[in-house]
């Protein structure tokens, strides 16, 4: 099929024009096409006579019709000025059908004449205002003015042939190194690492300067004296040996060995500690200056009492809770009321805790008969409350149950205690495996918001020969976490509660601060105002023949423990029961005393022979009146006159190998 030739076009109206005219055309009719007429410089015949034939007739013949005159195409329309729209969306009336055929089409591939180039669209003369409100005017209006005003040469939608002509010039970018580009700023990730960059220098540089030691504010409760807070140390006396050396030609007093290492031993945390150690050099960046000395000094001296749980004045928690028997309670909710009678009239924690501490001490006995008999019934709070029996577990859970009712933090602690069937090991013993259970006791929030470690079993009393013996011990409730630890282990190492938040091990508590087996220690030193873990030489067992000289030393509960308004009257004079030298006669020594201290030093081969007993007594009755308050001179005024009678209390005992 040969190619038809496209027809060319002057204008886009022409090309629309004929597009509508093949849109309407129609089939030609079947007949057959006429000629096409002849061109336009041939000669027109002469005459339209016919020619005689030869037999002399002349043919007949039709007259000839003229050709039809071209039709004419419609001139192409004038292009409108005055609007912004597409010459495309102009419409042409379309031409009526025609029984004559349209021209062909020009072949536009084969035509080397360019398209007339449409004139530069100028924008609308008719102003903005009088336009109507349309849309399509609005966005003309709009398009017109960004395209052609601000950026007429890029607007253009057609190209002329000139412009498609002119060789386009070519321009390349610069080079990465001719750049000149401002600097990105950084990212976020390069921020936080210049950040961090900042950070460790300042560190080192703050640690390449003086730093000031922090202040760490112990909020434990007030203990047996430690280092910070005890009296410095007697002076030593001179020893009693009869084999003392002789003087030395310079006359200069004598001085005393040292004790042995296997007598005074500095002890080991936590227990405390001799004035002879030198503390830690205090660093100069956090010495304080002389008018903040004199301020602490002087708001702990008006506070101590309050602060002290041992000097602390518990007589009105301790009368209220010896006003409610168990027998005397309702039967509904005994806790609940218990919580309220014990801890309503107090708006102090502790004074709330040390009510609940003694009404346990009045009211529940250790369960003897259940404990040996192996025998332990689980009981509720109220069955062990109406009861009146039960065991450490017990204590505990009965304490709990009231703190919590009356708006108190309060957990039962369970672990090791070094109670009844403890033994202690010996010097060369390994403790045993770990195991830290068969006891309960308590740990409560007190005041300031100070978990405190108390234990109301061992508070109420004691068990000794398979019998209880009731006996009210406060030392349970006032016992600084740190001594309360020494022999308490809980299972869960939280509850510990130590102020300096160390924790212990098994090993460390099960051989406690003294290698070996401890001297015996009696509770009415105790109630004496005689600290239990001041005592020196801790261990039981002294050697006899080690040619060195023992101290004897013991301290108060507390620094300001007074025995007239905490004790009961003042001080009974102290004295150690020595058997001679070679055990062959006794002899008693008092003890000097400074207010905190008591002290005495003796020569070890005049304490007695290997297998006998030294004790230390407490001069109770002086020939048939109180002996409280009797001095070193009034004693042995009374013991050298002749006839005497005295009697005496046992504080602690030692034996001599």
């Amino acid at each position: 099929m040969a190619d038809v030739e496209e027809p060319k076009f002057n204008s886009l109206a022409d090309r629309i024009a004929a597009l509508n005219r093949q849109k309407n055309f129609t089939s030609p009719p079947t007949t057959k096409r006429p000629p096409p007429p002849p061109p336009p410089g041939a000669a027109k015949p002469a005459s339209t006579v016919p020619t005689p034939k030869a037999n002399g007739t002349v043919p007949t013949q039709s007259p000839s019709l003229p050709a039809r005159p071209q039709k004419r195409n419609p001139p192409s329309l004038p292009q409108r000025t005055n609007t912004g729209r597409s010459e495309l969306a102009v419409e042409t009336p379309p031409t009526p059908p025609s029984r004559d055929v349209p021209p062909p089409l020009p072949d536009r591939r084969n035509s080397s004449q360019p398209s007339p180039a449409l004139p530069a669209r100028r924008p609308s003369a008719q102003p903005f205002p009088n336009r109507r409100g349309s849309n399509s005017s609005e966005v003309s209006h709009i398009s017109t003015v960004s395209n052609l005003s601000l950026n007429p040469i890029s607007s253009r939608t057609s190209t002329t042939s000139v412009e498609t002509t002119q060789p386009t010039r070519r321009v390349l970018a610069p080079a990465l190194d001719q750049a000149k580009l401002p600097p990105l700023p950084p990212s976020r990730k390069e921020r936080e690492a210049r950040e961090a960059q900042a950070a460790r220098e300042n560190a080192d540089r703050e640690a390449t300067e003086a730093v000031k030691a922090p202040l760490i504010s112990v909020r434990s409760a007030p203990v047996v004296p430690s280092v910070g807070s005890l009296p410095g140390l007697p002076p030593r006396l001179p020893s009693r040996s009869r084999d003392s050396p002789a003087e030395s030609p310079s006359g200069a007093p004598r001085r005393l060995p040292p004790p042995p290492s296997g007598y005074v031993r500095p002890p080991s945390s936590p227990g405390p500690r001799f004035r002879d150690e030198a503390p830690p050099p205090v660093p100069l960046s956090s010495r304080p200056t002389f008018a903040q000395i004199d301020a602490v000094a002087v708001r702990a001296s008006a506070n101590q009492v309050d602060t002290c749980l041992i000097c602390r004045d518990f007589s009105a928690p301790d009368s209220v809770a010896a006003q409610y028997p168990n027998h005397s309670l309702p039967r509904h909710d005994p806790v609940g009321y218990l919580a309220s009678v014990l801890c309503g009239p107090f708006s102090s924690a502790t004074d709330k805790a040390r009510a609940i501490f003694t009404w346990c001490h009045h009211n529940i006995a250790y369960n003897v008969e259940e404990f040996f008999g192996k025998c332990i019934k689980g009981r509720s709070v109220d069955e062990t409350i109406f009861h009146g029996k039960a065991v450490c577990q017990g204590y505990a859970e009965v304490y709990q149950a009231i703190a919590q009712r009356a708006g108190l933090q309060c957990v039962v602690v369970g672990g090791h205690g070094k109670g009844y069937g403890y033994t202690p090991l010996t010097k060369n013993q390994p403790p045993p495996p770990r195991d830290p259970s068969g006891h309960a006791w308590n740990a409560v929030c007190i005041d300031n918001g100070e978990w405190k470690l108390l234990d109301a079993c061992w508070g109420a009393g004691s068990v000794g020969n398979q019998q209880y013996h009731k006996q009210f011990k406060p030392q349970m409730f006032c016992l600084s976490n740190e001594l309360f630890g020494l022999k308490h282990f809980p299972q869960n190492e939280q509850y510990f509660f130590r102020s300096d938040r160390s924790i212990p091990t098994w090993e460390e508590y099960m051989i406690g601060p003294v290698r070996g087996e401890k001297a015996e220690f009696y509770g009415t030193a105790t109630d004496e105002g005689v600290s239990e873990f001041t005592f020196r030489p801790a261990e039981k067992h002294i050697p006899v023949y080690s040619g060195e000289v023992v101290r004897f030393q013991f301290g108060k509960v507390c620094e300001h423990w007074n025995p007239e308004r905490h004790g009961k009257g003042k001080s009974y004079l102290l004295l150690m029961k020595i058997q001679g030298l070679d055990g062959r006669k006794e002899d008693m020594v008092p003890l000097e005393t400074d207010g905190f201290w008591w002290w005495t030093d003796i020569a070890a081969r005049d304490l007695g022979a290997p297998g006998q007993t030294i004790f230390l007594y407490a001069l109770t009755t002086l020939n048939n009146r109180d002996a409280r308050g009797v001095s070193k001179e009034e004693y042995y005024r009374t013991k050298n006159s002749g006839g005497y009678s005295m009697s005496w209390a046992i504080y602690a005992k030692w034996e001599l190998v």
